[in-house]
């Protein structure tokens, strides 16, 4: 069968597909998911790659063109992952010393009065699903490689459990994308503090961010086992809400049926991913290993088409959807509401869909 995590690798290095514009998160993801091919065949032009690509940003003396420590955007971590890779292999000191540069944010980043990261400084009080992937999982791989110190572990794994209490609804077992600790924000409700929907991105990013975090935690953490558990109950529940046809998911994850909702490429490949890297390193039931290749499959036939020129698009991703902040074009007020998720533009091979389709495409592939 053909290797599709390659295949996508290649596509994006021919597309010439902009991964360097500016500090941005999804640019690091795209590189995650390169890397990762490079690790499975060894083929170091997919390492070249992402070096020359991290090699953009990474000044001599470690700073980083872009990105600002006081800025305390929690998003701005998430490149760190790759910088990680590049030094692992390199060992070259400007890499530690940027590396070194974006812990130092964790350091003063603003958090809740429970101790969750803000989702930015402009944020006040706000827990973003999206940002235990962007903050914790960088946190965890840092701490693997350089402190193993036992309190960051609790810290990082404190993230999770009291993001998720607060986000949770008991009765789907679905998280809700955003909470506002200080029941402030238009979107969020003034009682719950929680915003109005489950975007599927929102838990793709959550889902990922679990299963790469998890893979750091030592065995003998503490909190490793709530965790584990945290992980298949938030399985169970999007297994319950994918298209019965295709297998993947909703933009509006409980909303398969509305009127103008659509089955989601991005956050669709991001739980596809982390349904097949649990069972891999044995966090989920060998049987969800079925509904992960139904669901790798559904990827493949929703969002995967071949171009005249060889390469293949990932369609059907969502651009953007945030909660608060500037108003958008298409819809004004980014309000949380059913209408504002489906307003927001559809487009194809935007790197927020590409780095989980290859991570994904990967995960099958090492079976």
């Amino acid at each position: 069968m053909k290797s599709y995590s390659k295949w996508m690798a290649d596509s994006v290095m021919a597309r010439k597909t902009d991964l360097t514009s500016y500090w941005a998160y999804e640019f690091g993801l795209t590189l995650d998911g390169i890397a990762e091919v490079w690790k499975q065949t060894g083929d170091r032009k997919y390492f070249d790659y992402v070096k020359s690509c991290t090699d953009t940003f990474v000044q001599p003396d470690g700073s980083i063109r872009g990105y600002r420590v006081d800025e305390y955007n929690i998003d701005h971590l998430n490149n760190g992952k790759i910088l990680l890779t590049v030094y692992q292999e390199t060992k070259d000191e400007r890499y530690r010393k940027a590396l070194d540069l974006l812990r130092s944010q964790i350091e003063h980043h603003p958090r809740t009065k429970e101790g969750v990261f803000w989702h930015k400084e402009i944020y006040p009080e706000q827990i973003w699903l999206d940002g235990l992937y962007m903050g914790a999982t960088f946190y965890a791989k840092y701490v693997s490689e350089f402190t193993q110190d036992e309190k960051e572990y609790d810290d990082i794994a404190r993230q999770f459990i009291i993001a998720r209490k607060h986000t949770l609804d008991p009765k789907s077992g679905l998280l809700y994308h955003a909470y506002d600790d200080a029941r402030r924000q238009p979107w969020a409700d003034p009682v719950t503090g929680l915003s109005k929907h489950f975007w599927s991105r929102s838990m793709g990013w959550y889902c990922m961010a679990l299963v790469d975090t998890l893979e750091q935690l030592p065995e003998d953490n503490k909190y490793k086992p709530e965790i584990i558990q945290i992980l298949n109950e938030t399985m169970e529940a999007l297994m319950k809400v994918a298209s019965p046809d295709s297998h993947v998911w909703y933009q509006v994850l409980d909303c398969g049926d509305r009127k103008g909702n659509y089955v989601e490429a991005s956050g669709s490949c991001m739980i596809a991913y982390a349904l097949f890297k649990g069972v891999r390193l044995g966090y989920l039931p060998e049987k969800m290993r079925e509904f992960a290749k139904l669901s790798y499959q559904g990827l493949l036939d929703e969002f995967i088409c071949e171009t005249p020129m060889g390469t293949i698009n990932l369609n059907k991703i969502c651009f953007v959807a945030g909660l608060g902040g500037k108003p958008t074009k298409a819809y004004g007020e980014r309000d949380g509401s059913f209408a504002y998720y489906i307003s927001e533009p559809i487009v194809t091979n935007e790197p927020k869909g590409l780095g989980p389709f290859i991570l994904a495409a990967a995960e099958y592939e090492r079976l």
